[in-house]
């Protein structure tokens, strides 16, 4: 029997998939900074391999955030899971915005907008789509 991997472990694999990928870095390239395969990332990234405090501190500085980036937004009953009790579901991870390829690709997009008063314009104008709908 195949062991589920821990609703924490997937949290965190999905923070630091979702910090390359808006940095625009490959699994590749991720794998290569910190002497790794991109297999391995991506083991990670699913949360199939726990990642170690050093290694979680190694990602940290690579992708420019605070250790406490990749505990952010973890839901509640993540959180308070059991190790062992609660299984990641892969339909949680779906279920994540943050995690959907569409998002960071708007988001890396929006940020292209060298413009301040034109992307400020673009948010408002998203929340007010996104309001009336």
């Amino acid at each position: 029997m195949a062991s589920v991997p821990n609703p924490i472990d997937v949290h965190v694999g999905s923070r630091v998939r979702l910090r390359r990928t808006l940095l625009g870095l490959s699994q590749e390239k991720l794998g290569k900074a910190v002497g790794l395969t991109f297999q391995q990332i991506q083991k990670y990234e699913k949360g199939m391999n726990r990642i170690g405090s050093s290694r979680l501190y190694q990602f940290s500085q690579i992708l420019d955030v605070p250790v406490s980036f990749f505990f952010e937004d973890m839901p509640s009953h993540v959180a308070e899971a059991q190790p062992g009790k609660v299984a990641a579901r892969e339909s949680d991870f779906e279920r994540d915005p943050l995690a959907k390829r569409e998002t960071l690709e708007l988001v890396r997009s929006y940020y292209r907008i060298t413009e301040p008063a034109v992307r400020k314009r673009v948010f408002e104008l998203t929340k007010s789509i996104a309001a009336s709908s």
